[in-house]
């Protein structure tokens, strides 16, 4: 994984063109608490926040015409935070998917869960599926929602897959990792954003960002809007993307895509 430069400020009428743009961008949406103690807030209202902001930047990626959006809501280490919290946490999917299911559905949205959906509530289980089947056959964007998500819990669950389906050691490879990831079937992430100015991966999609561009922003979630998502592509706009080799002179900034 490479962090990336910041480029020259970008606007929705300075982004860069599609064939520059990257097919798969993964975001870590940090800082709701920080931003509601900056407002004398509760928690909760940074959470709420949060949770609106989805809105906006999910029709934008999909103007912007990303294939693939993925959005890190719950990881399986926040079930340590304070049980009122975590109680709280729990009810926002339900409310957000009825509020929102509609809309994505007519926007050509498809919906999928990564995560480990058993631990959730039986409701919240039949929600995400129902969620899931009436958006199936959308093409418009897939937008991944990885809630009670961890990277390294799914590899052993990838595992536990592949142990139990009996495939012989000698004929395991990358590819049949892959295929026994929650992520099975969708492009790696080209661009991973992180707001509220972290710069650490908390255990998001380790396999799959294996050679992801990332993408540090100062602002806390509820305020990542528009123009930053255009900064963000901007950014990788301008990345040399190596996989480990030497690029040759179509691969310069600038360049379209092979």
């Amino acid at each position: 994984m490479t962090a990336v430069a910041e480029p020259q400020p970008a606007t929705s009428s300075n982004v860069v063109p599609a064939d520059r743009l990257p097919r798969h961008v993964a975001i870590i949406m940090d800082g709701n608490g920080r931003w509601a103690k900056l407002r004398g807030l509760g928690r909760r209202e940074g959470h709420k926040a949060g949770a609106e902001n989805i809105r906006r930047v999910v029709r934008h990626f999909a103007e912007r015409g990303i294939e693939v959006l993925t959005l890190y809501a719950f990881s399986t280490e926040n079930w340590g935070r304070p049980r009122e919290e975590v109680s709280w946490l729990m009810r926002m999917p339900s409310r957000w998917i009825k509020r929102e299911i509609g809309p994505l559905h007519e926007h050509g949205i498809r919906v999928r869960h990564i995560g480990r959906l058993e631990a959730l509530s039986r409701g919240l289980q039949k929600q995400v599926r129902d969620a899931e089947q009436l958006t199936a056959n959308n093409t418009r964007m897939t937008l991944c929602f990885a809630f009670n998500y961890g990277g390294r819990a799914e590899i052993v669950d990838a595992v536990r897959r592949i142990v139990a389906e009996g495939i012989p050691p000698e004929q395991i490879d990358e590819a049949t990792i892959a295929a026994h990831l929650y992520t099975a079937g969708l492009p790696d992430p080209d661009l991973i954003i992180r707001t509220a100015g972290e710069h650490r991966l908390s255990n998001f999609l380790m396999w799959q960002s294996a050679y992801a561009e990332l993408y540090i922003s100062d602002r806390y979630w509820p305020d990542f809007d528009p123009e930053e998502a255009d900064r963000a592509l901007a950014a990788f706009g301008q990345r040399q993307r190596r996989y480990g080799r030497v690029p040759d002179a179509a691969e310069q900034p600038g360049a379209p895509r092979r």
